[in-house]
């Protein structure tokens, strides 16, 4: 095992820890672009707080309302020009995982010289990253993404339908203020999508990661763990500050680094479910759910040993025969989806038209490597994918 570690954002977390807002945003700049979605940061009074607490240390805002379930390049352009023409000097992201990566985008394009599209992951061609950015501050009100503390950000280029991520040094917040207390009102779904999302960051690095990584692996299945016990807690007693709390810094170490650390995995389920959004614009996480069983059942066989482990470890699955405890862990971790209200099927996902054909080529197009394949533990084929994508009709 070899690896380089680095994650430089500085995280305050806790119940109340909003309040601390304003002394960690004021030394980095004083006129704040604050990016939002569309509406329930308002509603719920929200806004008006974070607006006051930022006021109070001398930091002006410019508000920014809008950004979609997946963020459109449209939107993070329009973001970017808003945050140059005001003269903002920091910006603050106070949403779920889509505000946090576009407001991310946004904060990069401040500088970017020419099509932000092209510091996108897309194909075999080479990104032209984005090296500067304005300081970033996350403020999650979702337990799903782990984008609060990490270098990525996922964006959907609406007019080709194509989803596609981001990662550079530059995009690392400097701070995320993670309050549990902001996901108490979080709908029921939304909860479980976000539990699904979590699940996925941990299981992909964990099937698909090198081996002789036991710390790692310890790593994951803690976190797993702690996930099937108060994710579906918090789903059914929304109310729940403990349960809130518990998934709520799940979320952040699924995806700052330190679990994933030295496995060099890849995200097969992740870019098969950018598909379906950048398509359907369904939810990612709900997108996850369908998907992440089914590839499981695809790739137990080719190592049954190691979903065996993931059974025993995490769902207490007792069958000595590897294969067998396997497909054991794969039905408790649906079953688990399924209590959560999480869909397992694309109809149950809402999606009338599916076409699992094109779902395998556009997979392909924006993640395939240059022998056409799908990186993971094993690779898959244009006709793999094809297969996995008909095993949820």
């Amino acid at each position: 095992m070899k690896f380089e570690f680095y994650n430089p954002t500085r995280l305050i977390f806790g119940a109340g820890v909003l309040e601390k807002l304003g002394e960690a945003v004021r030394p980095l700049g004083g006129r704040a672009l604050l990016v939002m979605g569309r509406g329930s940061a308002r509603r719920s009074g929200l806004y008006d707080r974070v607006a006051g607490i930022l006021s109070a240390s001398g930091v002006s805002v410019v508000p920014f309302e809008g950004v979609e379930p997946n963020p459109r390049l449209d939107t993070v352009l329009r973001g970017s020009e808003a945050a140059r023409s005001e003269g903002c000097d920091v910006v603050v992201a106070l949403g779920g995982g889509s505000v946090m990566d576009a407001a991310k985008v946004m904060a990069a394009g401040v500088f970017y010289p020419g099509d932000l599209w092209d510091m996108m992951y897309v194909g075999p061609r080479r990104p032209r990253l984005p090296e500067r950015a304005l300081p970033i501050v996350t403020v999650p009100t979702l337990a799903a993404t782990g984008s609060e503390m990490n270098d990525g950000a996922v964006i959907t280029y609406q007019d080709l339908k194509v989803k596609a991520f981001v990662e550079a040094e530059c995009l690392f917040p400097r701070v995320a203020v993670v309050d549990p207390e902001l996901t108490l009102t979080v709908p029921r779904n939304q909860t479980a999508y976000g539990v699904s999302d979590i699940i996925a960051h941990v299981t992909e690095a964990y099937f698909n990661g090198v081996d002789g990584t036991p710390i790692q692996d310890s790593f994951a299945e803690g976190v797993l763990r702690a996930v099937v016990q108060w994710g579906p807690v918090a789903v059914e007693e929304g109310g729940n500050l403990e349960a809130r709390t518990q998934v709520q810094w799940a979320s952040v170490v699924a995806l700052n680094g330190w679990v994933q650390v030295g496995t060099r995995g890849a995200y097969p389920v992740h870019m098969m479910e950018h598909t379906l959004s950048g398509i359907h614009d369904v939810p990612h996480g709900a997108g996850l759910a369908v998907l992440n069983p089914a590839w499981m059942r695809f790739a137990a066989p080719h190592r049954p040993e190691r979903f065996a482990q993931f059974a025993r470890n995490v769902f207490g699955v007792r069958e000595e025969d590897h294969l067998t405890a396997a497909m054991r862990g794969i039905e408790a971790l649906e079953d688990l989806l399924k209590r959560m209200g999480c869909p397992l099927t694309l109809g149950e996902l809402g999606i009338s038209d599916p076409d699992p054909e094109l779902y395998a080529r556009a997979t392909l197009e924006v993640a395939g490597d240059r022998e056409g394949m799908l990186r993971g533990r094993p690779g898959m084929s244009r006709l793999d994918l094809v297969g996995i994508f008909r095993s949820v009709l």
